[in-house]
């Protein structure tokens, strides 16, 4: 079953988008009235200035407008420092509204090690995103999602926590979580066990995807406390759970939906219903294959915390469990199945949000030629995305960055397509590579990594954007018929490429070949 509330447009149409602050937005206020954008509260600062003649204008007169605010009609204004300045272009900053999409790829990011570490933004990060939205020496702006293992909240939070830490305006429409593709078993269970994160967060979070009646740890024990011997509930934990006769309660599957904050009573219960009769807890089968089915949000062993070292995560739990089972089970082998990365599905549900992102909000109705992904662990992140690249009718780039979870100097278990100090390396990277695969289809297929290439005088949609009559790149071309510039050989003609009323010409005025015209159209310039 799709998630139409993340991945349907109304009726074909753009839905209208609220923006709410990122310091007082609650859940209930992203869940209500349709698509929404959090915004960094300086932002909205920045909005109420520039409409309001400045300083006087109060904050709350500022959420106020945002809430009224379409998101295609008005946009966020940067300040000129932080705004780039290229050739032929206004010195004041141009708003996101006004800067055109890069069209033909997008970025897909991993958050952990990669933009976050232990809650803290990564430095580099805030410079990426920038970067992404428009700053940059390009001009343009380039959409993105996150698609993280990470889970135990809703992505509505999730939105929340990542626009207050990198300072941009995120929607949950850009975001996945481990379990987000969990949503779509709504309708195969009744009754699910749900495992993992803080306090009543993962029952909430379930509950939200449509989960019509969710069990948890804390219920099981507060029907029989001796489940787990050396685990007493706290007084907030008597209070939330739920009591019931969990013997008479068939659990039809288990989900983890997050790190597990108590390995030995989640362990326990686990391997109760996995030994269990028909998913009664307290039941004992008789041939240890009669066990609900057991969901893991991920199958990372290590994530990139606070820490100095790596931390173990929701795989390790995964491993221990199957291996207790073998054990208790005198070598019968326990099935379990993960989503997340390096799952394909995963990225098969990542490609179908992107698309519906790219559709939303940049109106562009056709999946990106190129998606680079940005990761820290070889083992999910590059792995995934090589395995999903060699079956993808588009092409998925891998990028393994050096301040999450891989080790520099060490040999990664599975080979990225380029490794980079940080998300605001990767992100050049992607941009410059974009760029020279343009470049190169607009000089005809001539080796660009030769050419004295100017980098911010063509965008990444292939487009020029200097004034008119400037020369953004002068190609010598020898009398060899080959067209291949040769040492020793003389320089019989010259041909140059103009910026000519909106679109690429090559100098007619000299002599040679003008290698896929068809590309750009219009005239030449008279002068």
């Amino acid at each position: 079953m799709a998630p139409s509330n993340l991945l349907s447009p109304p009726n074909g149409s753009r839905p209208k988008i609220r923006r709410l602050s990122s310091m007082t937005a609650t859940e209930k206020d992203i869940k209500e009235g349709g698509p929404v954008v959090i915004t960094p509260e300086r932002m909205m600062a920045e909005r109420s200035q520039s409409q309001h003649g400045g300083f006087a204008a109060s904050l709350e007169s500022a959420r106020h407008e945002l809430s009224e605010i379409d998101l295609e009609e008005e946009a966020m204004i940067f300040s000129s420092s932080s705004s780039p300045e290229t050739p032929g272009t206004p010195a004041s900053p141009l708003t996101p509204a006004d800067r055109p999409t890069a069209d033909s790829f997008a970025f897909a990011f991993d958050i952990d090690g990669v933009l976050i570490r232990g809650g803290r933004p990564i430095p580099e990060a805030i410079e990426a995103m920038k970067v992404l939205n428009g700053e940059n020496e390009y001009g343009m702006k380039v959409p993105y999602i996150f698609l993280t293992n990470g889970g135990g909240k809703t992505e509505a939070e999730r939105c929340i926590d990542l626009s207050r830490q990198l300072d941009i305006e995120i929607s949950p429409a850009q975001f996945i979580c481990g379990h987000t593709p969990m949503r779509e078993m709504v309708e195969k269970y009744e009754t699910v066990l749900v495992i993992g994160g803080e306090g009543e967060k993962c029952r909430q979070v379930a509950e939200g995807y449509g989960f019509r009646d969710v069990v948890t740890p804390g219920d099981i024990i507060k029907d029989n406390e001796a489940t787990t011997p050396f685990r007493k509930l706290t007084d907030e934990e008597l209070a939330n759970s739920r009591k019931r006769n969990h013997g008479e309660t068939k659990i039809e599957a288990i989900f983890v939906f997050a790190d597990s904050r108590d390995w030995a009573g989640d362990l326990q219960i686990i391997l109760d219903l996995a030994m269990s009769k028909g998913g009664y807890i307290g039941t004992l089968s008789e041939t240890f294959d009669e066990g609900p089915p057991i969901y893991f949000s991920h199958s990372d062993i290590v994530w990139s915390a606070a820490h100095d070292n790596v931390r173990i995560g929701m795989g390790a739990l995964r491993r221990t469990v199957e291996t207790l089972f073998k054990d208790l089970t005198k070598g019968k082998e326990l099935e379990t199945i993960a989503f997340g990365k390096p799952q394909i599905g995963t990225f098969e549900f990542a490609t179908r949000l992107l698309q519906q992102w790219r559709k939303d909000e940049h109106r562009i109705n056709r999946p990106p030629e190129t998606v680079y992904f940005v990761g820290d662990t070889p083992e999910s992140d590059i792995r995934g995305t090589n395995q999903f690249n060699d079956k993808s009718k588009n092409e998925w780039y891998s990028i393994l960055v050096k301040t999450g979870v891989y080790q520099d100097g060490t040999e990664p278990a599975y080979k990225p397509r380029a490794t980079v100090e940080t998300v605001l390396d990767a992100v050049k990277h992607g941009m410059e590579r974009e760029f020279r695969k343009k470049m190169q289809k607009a000089i005809g297929g001539l080796p660009s990594n030769s050419l004295p290439l100017k980098l911010n005088q063509l965008s990444l949609n292939g487009e020029p954007k200097v004034a008119a009559n400037s020369p953004i790149l002068e190609i010598s071309e020898p009398s060899s018929e080959s067209g291949t510039p040769s040492p020793g050989l003389e320089i019989k003609a010259s041909r140059r490429i103009y910026m000519c009323g909106g679109a690429v010409k090559k100098d007619i005025d000299f002599p040679g070949v003008i290698a896929n015209e068809q590309e750009y159209p219009g005239t030449h310039c008279d002068s």
